[in-house]
């Protein structure tokens, strides 16, 4: 008769180590749209084009706000305010993703 309970374990396990895996990617991703969009905004490249469009658009979403290049951590003023904002604040958001993403892996994964 099988162990039932070795069954389930097992189980649980894949599906625990699955699940962090799952996360991980989500939060790499954001942190590789947040650092595509940096870069296309210190290439200034053109906003017309619809790949550029959404990158920008997808970094806007995944900084929730806290990360935002118009209103985030730190604002610069003066020539270049508009790149500098850019780098440094999806700069900071992409390490902030990478950070949440390694945790929750190590804290999901048996």
């Amino acid at each position: 008769m099988p162990d039932t309970k070795k069954e389930r374990s097992t189980v649980a396990t894949k599906i625990r180590a699955t699940l962090a895996q799952l996360l991980w990617l989500v939060c790499a991703l954001a942190a590789l749209v947040l650092a595509l969009g940096a870069l296309l905004i210190a290439l200034d490249a053109n906003r017309s084009n619809a790949l550029v469009g959404w990158i920008l658009d997808a970094a806007d979403f995944v900084d929730l706000g806290v990360f935002s290049r118009v209103d985030g951590i730190k604002q610069f003023r003066g020539d270049g305010a508009g790149i500098k904002n850019a780098l440094f604040n999806w700069g900071l958001g992409a390490i902030a993703w990478l950070v949440v993403g390694r945790l929750l892996d190590r804290i999901i994964k048996p």
